[in-house]
């Protein structure tokens, strides 16, 4: 078993897998992170459990899928079943624990030895507020100015005013840093390294600002054309999202001028998000810790970032907001240039560190243990496929059911847009899009990324129609909740006989 003293989980939020050039995008939006996935293990069929910070998160912290944590919607965060987590597993195999960032999940400070709180729009905790500068001070009053104006999410036509020390990212890997240094020589850590970037709202100083420009980018798979075979709800997603950011530049053309600008945004910050972990991992250089640390890095989930004319998140399972990027570095972890050809989840992530830490895994774990295939025991044969859902059940919105528009700072995960149910089953270059009030739909991801195109009707794809189905079902019985046990299984047996069947 490699020596794996340490543990980080670095965790982004709304970062979307294919904004890098390791999967051919032109731009170079993450330099520092395609190196690490280069020297460690990286994948590009990575999903997450559901793509909703809440119930994303609980599944990472209990590698158990909404249908186990009940945990469907941002609001349910408190919800969440399951009978041990990451964090309870870390403490109880000795390691020094701590929270740095955010959060956005059921759990307490009391889960952690240390916890330092950050939110999209600055400090949350009384660890975080000690640290402030002036400059952090000047930086969060103006994010609550443009957060109100912005109806709680927004963006800005200029650069921030404050340098990128007052950016949450850089925030979080400082009080990383000193948190470690605190520690005695011989003590292991693990840490939710938590950063609340790139997620909206939509900021960035300079250089970030001006790095990636509008009129520079390159374009999208699909614009707003694409939602006309889509359900009535992503229309409405994009009525609520336009409406809500010309309240920044009511006079502009959304999808000529305000678009471009949110999608450079968005681009700058992932490269904020990526000169930070380079930050701490040269740290951790320096430290002489790297050799002996787990590196995780993976993001709650995407963002559509200008795809079907819509930026953030807020319907059903599209490839933009459903994949993940994911990346291990570190002890036992054989490099490999290329991504792993596997299948995963982000629930795979805690069952993952139970087996590198040597944890016995708790009841209820629905992932899969990736350390096998991450240190070269064995390939990717069993992890042919992968399953994700959302949706807090019902029938899908029409156009009767919403408010008025002049609602413009709804949130975009919000009654409408998130009702019905849909789960997705990816594999190889399929995938299968099952919902429970409309029929499926299947695409092919190698012809059509952008899955604008539903063969699910086409004789011609009946077969692999067929056997999608079958790995469906298959998924759906795997992420049934096996808690709480009801009773254990051999010694029922042992009281009537070993020949019980």
């Amino acid at each position: 078993m490699p020596d794996v003293q340490n543990v980080v989980v670095v965790m982004t939020d709304q970062q979307r897998a294919d904004a890098c050039a390791r999967e051919g995008f032109p731009l170079d939006t993450t330099p520092f992170l395609d190196d690490l996935a280069r020297d460690g293990a990286w994948f590009d069929r990575a999903y997450t459990s559901t793509p909703v910070c809440a119930p994303a998160r609980a599944s990472f912290l209990t590698g158990r899928f909404p249908t186990a944590t009940n945990v469907w919607l941002n609001q349910q965060q408190d919800a969440a079943s399951y009978e041990r987590d990451l964090f309870d597993v870390a403490n109880d195999a000795g390691f020094e624990t701590a929270l740095i960032g955010k959060n956005h999940s059921y759990l307490g400070p009391e889960a952690a030895d240390h916890w330092v709180q950050y939110g999209h729009w600055g400090a949350q905790s009384e660890t975080a507020e000690a640290a402030m500068t002036e400059a952090d001070e000047e930086w969060e009053a103006w994010m609550a100015d443009l957060s109100l104006f912005n109806g709680g999410g927004g963006w800005t036509a200029d650069p921030t005013p404050t340098p990128v020390e007052t950016q949450c990212a850089h925030r979080c890997i400082s009080r990383a840093r000193e948190w470690i240094e605190s520690l005695d020589d011989d003590q292991p850590f693990f840490t939710w390294l938590s950063l609340p970037e790139p997620h909206n709202p939509y900021q960035v100083p300079e250089p970030y600002f001006s790095l990636f420009p509008p009129e520079e980018l390159p374009p999208v798979e699909v614009g707003p054309e694409g939602l006309d075979g889509k359900r009535f709800k992503w229309r409405w997603l994009r009525e609520i999202g336009v409406a809500r950011a010309l309240r920044e530049a009511p006079d502009a053309d959304y999808d000529e001028e305000v678009l471009p600008r949110l999608r450079s945004l968005y681009y700058g910050m992932c490269r904020t998000v990526d000169d930070q972990v380079r930050r701490f991992v040269e740290f951790l250089d320096e430290a002489g810790l790297r050799e002996g640390t787990l590196l995780v890095f993976v993001s709650d989930h995407g963002d559509f970032v200008g795809q079907y004319g819509l930026m953030r998140k807020g319907v059903d399972l599209p490839e933009g907001t459903t994949r993940i990027p994911m990346i291990f570095d570190g002890p036992g972890v054989e490099p490999d240039p290329d991504p792993r050809d596997a299948h995963v989840s982000l629930v795979d992530v805690f069952p993952t560190i139970c087996e590198a830490v040597g944890a016995e895994m708790p009841p209820g774990v629905q992932g899969r243990s990736l350390w096998p295939l991450l240190t070269g025991e064995r390939d990717g044969d069993a992890f042919t496929s992968v399953y994700a859902e959302c949706g807090y059940g019902g029938r899908h919105a029409t156009p009767d059911d919403v408010p008025p528009l002049d609602e413009a700072s709804k949130n975009e995960l919000n009654e409408h847009t998130q009702t019905g149910r849909t789960a997705m089953v990816r594999r190889d270059d399929w995938k299968l899009v099952v919902d429970m009030q409309d029929g499926p739909e299947l695409y092919d991801l190698a012809a059509d990324p952008a899955e604008t195109t539903d063969l699910s009707d086409d004789p011609d794809h009946a077969t692999v129609l067929r056997e999608m189905l079958g790995e469906f079902a298959s998924w759906s019985l795997h992420v049934r909740d096996s808690l709480p046990e009801v009773y254990p299984i051999r010694e029922h047996q042992s009281a009537f006989g070993d020949d019980l069947v």
